[in-house]
């Protein structure tokens, strides 16, 4: 059958066997993705530790805050948000000239109930990563009749494009900041216990001698 539909229709043969080609193809293309198609496991080690994020201090919550105000800005962080219970900062950096990073600071005060002199603090910080594209500029131009017709230019311009964020989990970024945050904060007065009354001292008193009277004797008989 196939003999003769060559024989009487050669360009109609052509076609299907073309087509039967390019539907197998497409039926065999996903074997053919790449490995970043898969998809990739990932599980986080969150809660293994809690003191990489977290100190107590026995501080008031305002006075703690602005501890950690004053560290961030003493590193060069910008300040956007500086209340009681929460700061928050950024920073830009340039390790070269076509890679860019932005970190986000996050600090926590929260009060443990213990009279106002006892402060839990939360740090945080996410690192964004940015790189350099070339992005090629265009141009419409009018022309009667047919529309607007798009030209591209020769000129590019270079943008930054996120290319991943990630949450810094580096115990020894949290450790400097501590350490440096425990610098601001007021050093408590140190208690003074209270004077002790002085203790009055009595003179001694001598003993007195008993004077005893003695009766005069009599006058002897002459």
């Amino acid at each position: 059958m196939l003999t003769v539909l060559i024989r009487r229709f050669p360009a109609v043969a052509c076609a299907t066997a073309a087509l039967a080609l390019s539907v197998g193809g497409c039926a065999r293309m996903p074997e053919a993705l790449p490995g970043p198609e898969r998809a990739i496991a990932f599980t986080p080690n969150d809660f293994d530790s809690a003191d990489v994020h977290t100190r107590h201090l026995r501080a008031p919550q305002a006075q703690t805050c602005e501890a950690a105000r004053r560290a961030l800005l003493s590193q060069g962080y910008i300040v956007e948000t500086a209340t009681k219970d929460e700061v928050k900062g950024r920073k830009y950096y340039q390790p070269t000239p076509d890679v860019h990073y932005e970190v986000q600071m996050r600090v926590v005060c929260a009060a443990e109930g213990q009279g106002d002199m006892g402060t839990s603090v939360f740090a945080s910080a996410i690192q964004d990563r940015y790189v350099i594209k070339k992005v090629n500029n265009s141009a419409s131009v009018g022309v009667g009749g047919l529309g607007s017709l798009s030209l591209p230019l020769n000129s590019t311009d270079d943008t930054l494009v996120k290319v991943g964020s990630e949450t810094i989990a580096d115990a020894q970024f949290y450790a400097r900041f501590f350490d440096l945050f425990a610098r601001y904060l007021p050093t408590p007065a140190p208690v003074v216990a209270p004077a002790a009354a002085p203790v009055q001292v009595l003179p001694v008193v001598q003993p007195q001698a008993e004077h005893q009277s003695v009766a005069p004797l009599p006058d002897e008989a002459h």
